[in-house]
């Protein structure tokens, strides 16, 4: 699938160079080499390749989770790597939804409150019912009012994709989203994510060892000792 040819106005995210160092005991460690990307408003993108190859660190540079050692990260057409831990926050809060392997909903919250957090920190009067539709959408209407620990894996996920799409984010990102899930929950998951990635003209950023999920997005990065192959 082609996304066509890419403008400056339609690149969501773009790095520049970026290298990722660390300290370790046998002396420093680079994680991630010299990565330079662009990836357009839309696209779903996967970074594929082995176990230590880099792939969860690069999509924390990219989110602004993590600060690269050298280079520059823009999302949504703002320099990451020159704001402050504040200004990556706001951004990130602005324009970014997240789903993990490990669904990190709030055990004391129930999935409709999960669901609205975001919002309201956002300070949104309509936080409630764009929670309510939204959790409609990924068909958890009959659940909103359980709490994590009453909700199967799947359905936390899905709570999880409910939560990180409902500020309309400029980028997704998903680290391993089907990770903890079995088959037939794994491919609900994926059906939600990109039925919501097309609907809603968000770019989906995810790392996955599942070759079904990669395949299925516009395209795929190949992540090997820390650079792009």
């Amino acid at each position: 699938m082609s996304a066509g040819p890419m403008t400056t106005r339609d690149i969501v995210l773009k790095a520049e160079n970026i290298t990722k160092q660390v300290t370790s005991p046998e002396g420093p460690l680079t994680i991630v080499r010299d990565v330079s990307l662009e990836i357009v408003a839309g696209e779903s993108v996967a970074i594929v390749g082995p176990s230590g190859a880099g792939k969860s660190t690069l999509l924390a540079l990219l989110a602004g989770l993590d600060a690269p050692t050298s280079g520059r990260v823009w999302l949504a057409g703002q320099d990451l790597t020159a704001l402050d831990e504040d200004g990556r926050a706001r951004l990130r809060a602005e324009r970014v939804g997240f789903v993990f392997q490990a669904f990190h909903l709030v055990p004391a919250l129930t999935a409709l409150e999960n669901v609205s957090l975001p919002l309201e920190l956002a300070g949104r009067a309509d936080a409630r019912r764009l929670a309510l539709a939204t959790l409609d959408r990924v068909g958890l209407s009959a659940r909103t009012g359980h709490y994590p620990r009453q909700l199967s894996g799947g359905e936390q996920q899905r709570v999880a994709l409910a939560r990180a799409f409902v500020t309309r984010p400029a980028v997704l990102f998903a680290d391993e989203p089907t990770g903890n899930l079995d088959t037939a929950n794994g491919t609900r998951v994926c059906d939600l994510l990109f039925e919501l990635n097309r609907d809603l003209h968000t770019t989906v950023v995810l790392v996955s060892h599942d070759q079904t999920l990669a395949a299925r997005c516009t395209r795929a990065l190949h992540m090997d000792d820390g650079k792009l192959a």
